[in-house]
Order: C-alpha cells, then sequence, then structure tokens
C-alpha cells in the first residue's frame, strides 16, 4: 500500500514497524505471554458466546479470526482483542431480534463505521465520552450479565426466558423452586475456585483452573455415580465440529439497514470506547502511545471480516491485554500468537469443551460481571458533583431497564447538557462603573483606572460566547440599564470563540442599539472572533473604528462620543443622536 496514502489516513499498524531491533529475547517474551493470554482468552471466549447466544465455536472463531486481525492492524503494540461481555447484552438482542444473520450485518456495519471514524481522526475525540456514561454503562451492563446467568448458576431449567430485565427477574422468581441443588453446587465450587485461585498465585487463570477441576469432577461424578448429572455445553449445543467454517456472504436491502443502524452505531460506540480505553490503561504501564486512529481502523476491519466466519462483534479486552503486559509481552506478535493458541485448542481439543458443565461458565461469567460492575468507582463518583452521579444512574438504569443504544442516547444528552449548563454558570457577564480597573483580573499589582463618562456602559464577556451565553447576556445587559446610555462598551478579551448564536444576538443588539442612537464599541477581539465577525458582516456593521484592540482605546473613544454629544446644547441633543 502507498506510504504516502497510509501517512493521510493516519493508518500505520504497529505490526508493521516491530521488527526494527527485534531480537530472539524479545521473540520468547511474546511467545510465552501470547502462550498465557491465548489460555486465559480460552473460558472467556466461550462463555461470551453462550451468554450472547451463540454457541462456543463461534466465541473461539471470533477470538481466532478478530484476536489476529486486532493485533496485526491495530495502533497498539500489546492490544489483544476478542468477543467481550459488553457486547454481550446488544448481541443478545440483536439475535432475539434478527437472527445470526442480522447480528452479521450489524457487526459489519459497525466495523465500517469504526473505518470511517479512523479515516476522518475521532480516535482522539472517543477519549472524551464522559466517564460517568462509560461506568454507567459498564454497570448496567454487568448487572444484565449476573442476571442471565442466574438460570444456569441455579440449574432452574428455563427455557426462552424474556429479554426484557423487570420480565425475566419475574419469572426467575416464581420458579426458584426449582433449583436443581446438583447443578447449584457445581456453579458455587465453580465461584470458590475462582475467587481463591489468585490468592495462591495471581499469575495462575481461575477461570480456566476452575473449567478444568471442575469439568474433570463432574466427569469423575458422572461415572461413579449414574444418577449425578448436570447440563454440559455438549447437552445444549450438541457435539460441536472443529471445522473452520468458510466464509459467506449476506443479502442486503436499505430496510435491513435501516433497522440495523442504530444497533450497529452502538456496537461501534461500544467497540471504539472499550479498545482504546484498553489501549490507554495499556500505555500508561508499557510507556508505549497508541495510534488512536490506526486503532479504530484495525477494529473496524476485524469486525467487517469476523462475521464473514460466523463471529460475533470484536474489540480490545482489558483484562486480557493486561495479561499479555504482566507476562512480558510487548509487540503485536504476542496477541498474533495467542490467537494461534487459541486455533490449535480449537482443531484438537474442541470434544474436551463438549464436557464443560453450564453452571461453571455461569460462575465464570459471574465473577466477570462483578469485576465489570466498578461498585468502587460508582461510589467514589457518587461524591462528585451530584449531576455526575446522576448521568452514571440514568445511563445504568437505561442499560438494564431498556437497552444499550437508547442508555448511551441520553447519557451523551444529558452529560453535553449538564456541561452546556456548567459552562453558562461559569462564564462571566460584568457590569462596570463610572471607573474600570485594568489590573482586574490579572496578577499585575500596579494600578491603572480608566474612568468612563457620563452616558457610558461598560460589560464584559468571560468564556465563550455561544447560544447559552449571548442570551444571558442580551437579558442581563437589558436588566441593568437604568437609562439609556450613549455608548455600550462590550469587552470581548476573554471570549475564545463565538458560535453562529452569539453572532445573530450581537448583530441584533448593534442593530437595536443604532436604532435608538446607541453605539456599540467593541474591546479586546481576539483573533479567531474577529474572523467570525469578519465573515458574518459585523465589522461592516459597527464600523472599523469601533473595535478597538484594548479597553483604554475603546473607553477613550466612548468618552470622546459621550463628551461631544454632553457638550451640544439641551435643544440640540433633544433631537440629536449620539451617534
Amino acid at each position: 500500500m502507498d506510504s504516502e496514502f497510509l501517512k493521510m489516513i493516519d493508518f500505520h499498524p504497529k505490526a508493521f514497524s516491530m521488527w526494527k531491533g527485534y531480537d530472539m529475547t524479545r521473540f520468547k517474551s511474546d511467545l510465552i505471554a501470547g502462550i498465557v493470554v491465548g489460555i486465559v482468552a480460552l473460558p472467556l471466549a466461550i462463555a461470551f458466546a453462550i451468554a450472547s447466544g451463540v454457541s462456543p465455536a463461534i466465541g473461539l472463531i471470533t477470538a481466532i479470526i478478530g484476536g489476529f486481525l486486532v493485533s496485526a492492524l491495530g495502533g497498539n503494540s500489546v492490544q489483544i482483542g476478542g468477543p467481550t461481555g459488553a457486547f454481550i447484552v446488544i448481541v443478545y438482542n440483536i439475535i432475539a431480534q434478527f437472527g445470526l444473520s442480522g447480528l452479521a450485518i450489524a457487526t459489519i456495519m459497525a466495523g465500517l463505521i469504526l473505518v470511517l471514524m479512523g479515516l476522518f481522526r475521532l480516535g482522539t475525540v472517543i477519549k472524551f465520552i464522559p466517564y460517568p456514561i462509560v461506568v454507567g454503562f459498564t454497570a448496567g451492563i454487568a448487572i444484565t450479565i449476573f442476571s442471565t446467568q442466574i438460570n444456569d448458576f441455579f440449574g432452574l431449567g428455563l427455557k426462552d426466558l424474556p429479554g426484557d430485565f423487570v420480565t425475566k427477574w419475574g419469572v426467575l422468581l416464581q420458579n426458584f423452586d426449582r433449583v436443581d441443588w446438583q447443578t447449584l453446587v457445581v456453579g458455587i465450587v465453580s465461584l470458590l475456585i475462582i475467587t481463591l485461585t489468585p490468592k495462591i498465585s495471581k499469575k495462575l487463570p481461575g477461570a480456566l483452573i476452575a473449567i478444568i477441576l471442575v469439568t474433570a469432577g463432574c466427569w469423575l461424578l458422572g461415572l461413579s455415580f449414574p444418577d449425578f448429572h448436570v447440563e454440559t455445553i455438549g447437552d445444549r449445543f450438541g457435539n460441536m465440529k472443529s471445522d473452520i467454517p468458510m466464509p459467506h456472504g449476506f443479502s442486503i436491502n436499505m430496510s435491513t439497514i435501516n433497522a440495523l443502524l442504530p444497533s450497529a452505531f452502538t456496537i461501534a460506540m461500544l467497540g471504539a470506547i472499550e479498545s482504546l480505553l484498553s489501549a490507554t490503561v495499556a500505555d500508561g504501564i508499557t510507556g508505549s502511545r497508541t495510534n488512536s486512529n490506526t486503532e479504530l481502523f484495525g477494529q473496524g476491519i476485524a469486525n467487517i471480516i469476523v462475521p464473514l466466519f460466523g463471529g460475533i462483534p470484536v474489540t480490545g479486552a482489558i483484562a486480557r491485554t493486561m495479561t499479555n503486559i504482566t507476562n512480558g509481552g510487548r509487540t503485536p506478535l504476542a496477541g498474533m500468537i495467542h490467537s494461534v493458541v487459541l486455533l490449535l485448542i480449537y482443531l484438537f481439543f474442541m470434544p474436551l469443551i463438549n464436557l464443560v458443565p453450564m453452571a461453571c461458565l455461569a460462575g465464570v461469567l459471574m465473577v466477570v460481571a462483578y469485576n465489570m460492575s466498578g461498585w468502587r468507582t460508582v461510589k467514589a463518583i457518587s461524591h462528585n458533583p451530584k449531576g455526575d452521579f446522576s448521568v452514571l444512574l440514568v445511563t445504568m438504569f437505561l442499560t438494564v431497564i431498556f437497552d444499550l443504544t437508547i442508555a448511551i442516547e441520553i447519557g451523551l444528552l444529558l452529560a453535553m447538557l449538564l456541561f452546556l449548563r456548567r459552562v453558562t454558570e461559569n462564564a462571566e457577564i460584568k457590569v462596570y462603573g463610572k471607573q474600570l480597573d485594568l489590573a482586574e483580573g490579572t496578577e499585575v499589582h500596579s494600578h491603572e483606572v480608566l474612568h468612563v463618562e457620563k452616558g457610558v456602559s461598560v460589560y464584559e464577556i468571560s468564556g465563550p460566547f455561544f447560544f447559552g451565553i449571548a442570551t444571558k447576556f442580551d437579558e442581563m445587559m437589558r436588566s441593568s440599564m437604568k437609562e439609556r446610555p450613549l455608548v455600550r462598551i462590550i469587552r470581548m478579551r476573554r471570549v475564545p470563540f463565538i458560535d453562529s448564536t452569539g453572532i445573530h444576538n450581537l448583530e441584533t443588539l448593534i442593530k437595536s442599539s443604532q436604532k435608538e442612537g446607541i453605539q456599540i464599541v467593541l474591546s479586546g477581539v481576539q483573533p479567531g472572533v474577529r474572523t467570525a465577525l469578519e465573515k458574518s458582516d459585523i465589522v461592516n456593521l459597527i464600523g472599523e473604528k469601533n473595535i478597538c484592540d484594548h479597553i483604554s482605546k475603546a473607553v477613550v473613544l466612548a468618552n470622546n462620543i459621550a463628551r461631544d454629544y454632553n457638550a451640544l446644547p439641551e435643544w440640540r441633543r433633544r433631537g440629536l443622536d449620539p451617534v
């Protein structure tokens, strides 16, 4: 691919540049890390697939192909890609409404959106998603994941559970008398192994240890006691084959695209947020620097290709990425090796995966949900300003009760409204009297006081002159007038930008003031604001001489206008406008 084209679109995969100075020592570190991450990723890929409503084989295919592409084409050196818990809710709902083909189309559309985001260099913008929204929908997803595992953990044996949260819990509570105690014991033992393993060694993957020990124990108990049986992966999905699925296409039309676009957008946003969040955390540990736009490209391409093989959405996985780092992985080769390890397991050990109890996987996902919930973070944010905590709670509530698409949209809307309110509240609009201290608001200790003539009003705007401030300024200026002034000075030294509403209100003020015979003088206009005023023709409307670069010049100009007017005889002033 042409290097100039790659530079223009900001596509620079870390895998393309990792070979400079690469040696055997680095390879050994990447090899060990890749093997460990592959083993850790195995139970998670299976569990996330089942919770999403697809077979374990699809989860493994997603981790193999998607993980390889994320490492090979991404902008982070240590990112590990694959199916994650964040997608469970949205994937489950899409399958329920549109089937597997609908999920494939939505995922491909999400991949295209991610590629476009990388193309338009939106990688840095995604990082500015408000933190309370991220915590809110993550906590909501955790609650939903936990809810989906109650049936398998307690062995209730319920089929076709309702999708919505409230109805689902109603059905679960009504059927708790159907608890299978053998299944419940298996689930509890799995939880204990997962939680106690890190106390023995933090490097041991608790989920994998639990799956191996519990599966072996259940198999041996089944041989010794014919009456003992708990549902396994093989019981639910049949004996899965280890064949690699061939690529296949889909029939797409505009009605399908319109129906799936909101879901595709949610998948894209989730993928972008989670992958860039994971990359940011990784950068903080390794000292590397992620190319955010390239990372979006890599994630996008992975989500375009994986559905062709029957896979589900892919994104960067924080837990697996951290495992990669702690085990010595420092280049994308570790992530590629992790995919190869999963491929070998898929080809040669699928019969053993059929023996894994569903209650054990439910235990794995319950621990994942607990870790995702971030309850400590939620507790910490509860002590922050009430607006932030409100955004978190609303996002979490909407994620649980309705769906993730609505939660993110309304969460973002609330966050923007709160931001605008804070900007409006923090923006100052001052009205000065007969004296103006030039040192006010600065670090200068010497005070130069300007005297303002009678008939001259001075207003100062501090902050962006956008639609909220424009209205506030107009209201304050009119309420502060006891009598009609001769000249209005608007001091704009602390106005970094002005939007179309601000320009419109300023233009209206100038025209109405001129009709009343009041002259407007602008002071301290910054270059960017000056350019916007010139494009809107306000400069011609107000007159070049009435735009001053310093307040002292503006006061001299206004004082001269006021003096000239006040020096006129009374009979002349009655019929003469000050302008």
